[in-house]
């Protein structure tokens, strides 16, 4: 009789063990579940978002009018861009463009500028120059 007991034991075991991976699915049925109307919410608030971006409509970029500002550039700085009032941008297009024509860059460093007798002038009496150091000499020949 001693058998039967532990046989009846058994079973009820296995029983629970069956019910808890029955439960383990069902739980991770429902995670995917969950998982799936989270992707449908998200999907909808991005399809809501994209709605007023549409209507959005593109404006061309302002320039900023401190850069538009015309400057008098002195006498040894209008010899190479002209005597004519310029913004500080356009000063600097016609610098790179003089030093270009020249051939002023520097071969091996191109981020330094040799001066010639204008630009000496300029770049208070140095003879190389970085490209960042010249903005820097050059407004103080603009008034």
């Amino acid at each position: 009789m001693a058998k039967k007991a532990t046989k009846k034991t058994a079973k009820p075991a296995k029983k629970a063990t069956a019910k808890k991976a029955t439960a383990k699915k069902a739980t991770a049925k429902k995670a995917t579940a969950k998982k799936a109307t989270a992707k449908k919410a998200t999907a909808k608030k991005a399809t809501a978002k994209k709605a007023p971006a549409a209507k959005k409509v593109k404006t061309k970029r302002k320039p900023n009018p401190a850069f538009m500002r015309p400057f008098n550039p002195s006498e040894s700085l209008a010899a190479v861009v002209g005597n004519k009032p310029l913004p500080r941008t356009e000063v600097t297009k016609k610098l790179w463009a003089y030093i270009k024509k020249n051939g002023l860059q520097d071969s091996k460093n191109r981020r330094m500028i040799n001066a010639d007798a204008a630009l000496k002038a300029i770049f208070s009496g140095k003879g190389q120059v970085s490209m960042f150091e010249m903005t820097k000499l050059v407004s103080k020949h603009l008034s």
